[in-house]
Formats: structure tokens, C-alpha cells, sequence
């Protein structure tokens, strides 16, 4: 009997060891100890033995049985050590490699047209202002002079949401909220997302981006506006261009003017760009009305101010020469690719 036993033991240590994978050792287990196992048969069987011999040989074989579970933990340690050693190495990166090439983003050409245009006038000590999209009737309109009839308060040109409150048409409405808010002198900018009750095609889109300025100071003339804005269309289109501003009329401004720059495709020679006449429109501006200083209860006759906006959408469009404004919003990456950031 325990000859018998001392064999059942080498074999059992003999088919542990010689499992190398997980998935073997565990066959191993249920062949040595599962409820068919010899050595599960013979503790069973006990109870069939002489009074006499039953200590002794249970004993013996709760003994092999323990030696046999601690083998078997043992070698579980060990391949599993192994395993993991090899997907260690499998797993090894050589970080002197060079890395996956990562594609760059860049900028949107919206984004990077609205940033040259901040930094020229960050670069004349002007400030960026910001207003909520969601706007009441009254900083909308009535704080700009425009009067209760206008067209532009039709539900044909804006976007109603609640009766007192669209969405804003323009940029324009910070400068009433700016002019409540700060005492002059006043240098802003408002770069913005507006809204227009318009059907996208080639030259328009319903929602589009701004940017407003404002100047409120003591003794601020036209000439300040145009000197100011001859600068910007030279900074922004080139050295040699040239400005022109042509009378024109906004609710808000007075006097007011359209401003042209010398068309910077065919230098003053005519093109399709600028419709064969050398100029083209970039902007409206003009002398910010007295009544709009007024109701925010300025001395007119102490501060004066200019208000100009443009399109974001117009300068990138003047500036870069693609056909259709829609190409902006189409994500294309063939378009888009072509202005890196």
C-alpha cells in the first residue's frame, strides 16, 4: 500500500511538471484529484477498511493529497510566471523606433481669418468683447436707432424665437451691452456667430460670422475711422493697397460709408473679383449716431465714436478667391487642406 502510494505520487509529480500551459495543468488537477481520480477512489474507500488500518492509511493519503495540491500550485506559479515573461517580450516596444505618423490638423480658414483680423487690431490696443447669440429686440435694434417698421425686424430677415427675443442679426447688440457696461473711452472688437433668415446659396448662408468694432473717445472724427481702417485693409490685403469709402446709410452710424479696397487679384486693372471696376467692398462703417450715445446717456458733446463690421465669411472669400461660400461648411478636407494653418 504504500509502495503503491509513493508511485501514485511520482507520477502525479511527474504529469505536473510536465504541463508547460495553464489549460494542461489544469487537466492534470482533475486527472490526479478530480472525483475519478485513484487517489479520490482510495479516500473514499476508507470506510470499506479494517478498523486497524483506516488511521494510518488516511492519514498517509490526506498527506499525498496535500503534497500533490501544493506541486500543482507550485507549477501553476511557475507557468504562469512564463506566460507572462513571454507576453511581456511579445508585447515590447523598441522605443528607439520612430513613432506612427500622426496626420496635423490645422486651423479652419474661418478661424484663421478671424484671428488675423483680431491680432491687427489687438496690435492697435483694441479689446475682444463678446454678447450672447440669443439677444433682446431692444440691444438688437431699438439700442442701435433702428426704428419699430424697419424691414430688417420682419420675419422675413430674422430668426423670432419669443416674442422680445431672436437671434442676433448682427454683431452689433455688444456694442449697445458695451456701452452700458463700460465707461469710455471705449476701443472693442466683437468677433461673432450671427443669424439671417436666409436660403444658403453661392454668396449667403443663414448663419455666418462678424466682427463689429467700436470706438467711443473725446474727439473722435471720420478721419480717426478712415485712417483706422485704411490701415487694417493694408494689414489684412497688403502693403500697396488702397482704401475708398463711399457714402452709404445705416441706422446706427452718421455719417455712414461703404469701404473699398483696391482689388488685390488684379491690382486696380479689373477682374471678375471686382467686377472689372479695380475696387472691392469689404466693410460698412461710419460716425456712431449721437442718439445711440445718447441713450446710453453720453454727452455728445464730450465723446464721440466710430462703429464699423464686416463678414468673416467675405474677407476669407475676397481674400482667398474660392468660388462658393459654401465650401466653407462642407468639411471637405480637399478644401480645406489647401488653407494650412
Amino acid at each position: 500500500m504504500a509502495d503503491d502510494l509513493e508511485q501514485l505520487l511520482r507520477d502525479a509529480r511527474e504529469r505536473i511538471q510536465g504541463a508547460s500551459l495553464r489549460a494542461a495543468l489544469e487537466e492534470a488537477r482533475v486527472a490526479i484529484l478530480g472525483r475519478n481520480a485513484e487517489l479520490t477512489q482510495r479516500l473514499r474507500g476508507i470506510a470499506q477498511l479494517p478498523a486497524d488500518q483506516r488511521g494510518a492509511i488516511g492519514k498517509r493519503l490526506n498527506e499525498v493529497r496535500l503534497q500533490i495540491e501544493a506541486a500543482i500550485a507550485e507549477r501553476e506559479q511557475q507557468v504562469a510566471a512564463r506566460e507572462l515573461a513571454e507576453q511581456l517580450e511579445r508585447d515590447r516596444i523598441d522605443v528607439t523606433l520612430p513613432g506612427a505618423v500622426v496626420p496635423r490638423g490645422g486651423l479652419h480658414v474661418l478661424t484663421q481669418t478671424r484671428r488675423q483680423i483680431e491680432d491687427i487690431f489687438i496690435g492697435l490696443g483694441y479689446q475682444i468683447a463678446e454678447g450672447p447669440e440669443i439677444e433682446l429686440e431692444y440691444n438688437n435694434f431699438t439700442a442701435l436707432n433702428i426704428p419699430d417698421g424697419h424691414p430688417a425686424k420682419g420675419e422675413t430677415d430674422t430668426l423670432w424665437i419669443a416674442p422680445g427675443v431672436c437671434l442676433r442679426t448682427h454683431t452689433s447688440p455688444v456694442q449697445a451691452r458695451t456701452l452700458r457696461a463700460q465707461e469710455p473711452p471705449i476701443y472693442v472688437i466683437v468677433p461673432g456667430r450671427v443669424y439671417r433668415r436666409d436660403t444658403p446659396d453661392a454668396t449667403h448662408s443663414p448663419i455666418f460670422h462678424q466682427v463689429e468694432g467700436l470706438v467711443v473717445d473725446r474727439g473722435i472724427t471720420l478721419a480717426d475711422l478712415k485712417g483706422t481702417l485704411a490701415y487694417f485693409a493694408r494689414s489684412l490685403f497688403g502693403a500697396d493697397r488702397e482704401t475708398r469709402f463711399r457714402t452709404s446709410f445705416f441706422p446706427f452710424t452718421e455719417p455712414s460709408v461703404e469701404v473699398d479696397v483696391s482689388c488685390f487679384l488684379c491690382a486696380g486693372d479689373g477682374c471678375g473679383v471686382c467686377k472689372q471696376s479695380g475696387w472691392i467692398e469689404i466693410l460698412g462703417a461710419g460716425q456712431v449716431d449721437p442718439n445711440v450715445l445718447a441713450m446710453v446717456g453720453l454727452d455728445t458733446d464730450e465723446w464721440q465714436g466710430f462703429a464699423f463690421g464686416m463678414g468673416i465669411e467675405r474677407i476669407a472669400f475676397l481674400k482667398h478667391g474660392f468660388p462658393d461660400l459654401r465650401l466653407l461648411y462642407d468639411n471637405d478636407l480637399r478644401f480645406l487642406e489647401q488653407f494650412p494653418a
